[in-house]
């Protein structure tokens, strides 16, 4: 099956209340672990690509990954720009065929968010390319995103970014952030503000980035084998699924993809002394993002037997 647009899926997303997983991808076990898991739980998918991931593993080759999963299912699949730094680097994602884009001008003054956002729409429109934008701050770290400060949307200012833009979708600000550390205190999500944007745009797809929830069981794991992962603290996963019920139609993970992957490694090595042959643990690593996606698609995102 072809690539595809979010459209329908944000579409039945919001109307059924469940989001869709969007998950970052580096190489290839990553892609097939989230496409067998999305095969067996009959879910849409979302495999989105940041600037590190093609700094590591190459456009091309991302793309010609993401052609060969495509022939093993007909699962509706997105190819997604994660944080797009400018309107060039939108651009040739989209001639190179990724079927959705975010341009994050979210460091940018409001102004001129706009006006790099309204570049990237007007040339991908006539395409037919989603285009999701990012107002507000999160805080943290993840690739090539910094932030030290978070910076929460203002519900009136969305109104008017996405009127002034024509973005398809938006990702806002209510207390998630990138990477492993998220919270220091108490997990909490501002989920008065995220009504309020949706009351203001009602029917219109609401994006959560830095929404990994940590899993605490490949944390332990890490550590258990060697790792020195400590105060690691995500998004409570019955925050997210709340999330997914209100206007929430894209939940970005990474983090978790990561810490799984690096688990399981960590653990045939550990166990395993003598191997050396790389797919031992590759494979197992791809089995444990297959666990982890599942999981996330049934008891986090509600998007089982979706597509």
């Amino acid at each position: 099956m072809p690539l595809v647009s979010p459209k329908e899926m944000f579409k039945g997303a919001y109307t059924g209340g469940y989001a869709i997983g969007a998950f970052n991808v580096n190489n290839m076990e990553i892609i097939q672990g989230i496409i067998e898991a999305g095969t067996e739980e009959k879910s849409p998918l979302i495999l989105q690509v940041s600037a590190g991931a093609r700094k590591y593993a190459g456009q091309g080759y991302i793309i010609k990954l993401m052609e060969a999963a495509l022939q093993d299912t007909d699962l509706p699949v997105v190819l997604h720009l994660d944080h797009g730094q400018n309107f060039e680097i939108c651009k040739k994602v989209i001639d190179a065929g990724f079927t959705s884009v975010m341009i994050d001008g979210s460091h940018l003054p409001f102004d001129e968010n706009i006006a790099v956002t309204k570049k990237v729409v007007e040339y991908a429109h006539p395409k037919g390319i989603w285009v999701e934008a990012e107002l507000g701050r999160l805080a943290g770290v993840e690739d090539d995103v910094h932030s030290d400060e978070h910076i929460y949307t203002d519900p009136d200012e969305a109104v008017e970014f996405v009127e002034k833009t024509g973005c398809d979708s938006l990702a806002i600000a209510i207390g998630t952030s990138h990477g492993a550390y998220k919270f220091s205190g108490k997990p909490k999500l501002d989920f008065d503000r995220l009504e309020k944007i949706s009351s203001l745009m009602p029917d219109y797809p609401i994006v959560l980035h830095g929404a990994s929830s940590v899993v605490q069981e490949y944390v332990q794991m890490a550590n258990q084998y060697g790792g020195n992962i400590g105060g690691a603290k995500g998004v409570p996963e019955d925050l997210l699924r709340k999330a997914a019920s209100m206007a929430v139609c894209k939940i970005n993970i990474d983090t978790d993809i990561r810490l799984a992957m690096t688990a399981m490694i960590r653990k045939f090595l550990a166990e395993n002394p003598e191997a050396f042959d790389p797919r031992g643990y590759l494979g197992e690593a791809r089995k444990a993002v297959k666990d982890m996606v599942c999981h996330k698609i049934k008891n986090v995102l509600g998007s089982s037997g979706k597509a």
